[in-house]
């Protein structure tokens, strides 16, 4: 947790975000990441999600089953979306969603967002064009040979 919030800190310097993320398995560091947002132009670039490609691309797969997380902060939506499907199995995280929203860092509106019906949602939201979309569905559940995940 020492080195995501080393992280964190030292990230203000170089112009990102005050958020650090590290992944361990068996006790090694696998990878280790700060928030890159604003320095990438990439509102995907979260420590979490960050630390979870270079722990892939070190670990050369997808599933990280064995492995742990440690957060600066309480992952967001989306981050605690894919340390689920990353399959991480712990997650450790030093500030909360609320000392987050105390500097500007609040995700209570997508929390809010996600449990209203589409046509509420402040996101403009269209279901259309199912009965053509769901070939490729048929032919996934059909396939003998996919990776599953």
């Amino acid at each position: 947790m020492k080195l995501a919030i080393d992280l964190s800190i030292k990230n203000i310097e170089k112009g990102g975000g005050p958020f650090g993320a590290v992944i361990v398995k068996d006790g090694e560091i696998i990878a280790a990441s700060a928030n890159s947002v604003t320095i990438d132009n990439d509102p995907t670039a979260h420590a979490e999600v960050n630390a979870i490609r270079e722990a892939c691309k070190k670990l050369q797969t997808f599933d990280l089953s064995g492995c742990e997380i440690y957060s600066s902060c309480e992952p967001c939506p989306m981050c605690l979306g894919a340390i689920y499907w990353a399959r991480i199995e712990k997650l450790y995280f030093a500030n909360t969603k609320k000392d987050a929203d105390a500097i500007g860092f609040s995700d209570n509106f997508i929390y809010d967002e996600i449990a209203k019906p589409y046509s509420e949602r402040n996101l403009k939201t269209e279901n259309f064009m199912r009965e053509e979309a769901i070939k490729a569905f048929e032919i996934w559940s059909q396939t003998e040979n996919k990776i599953e995940y």
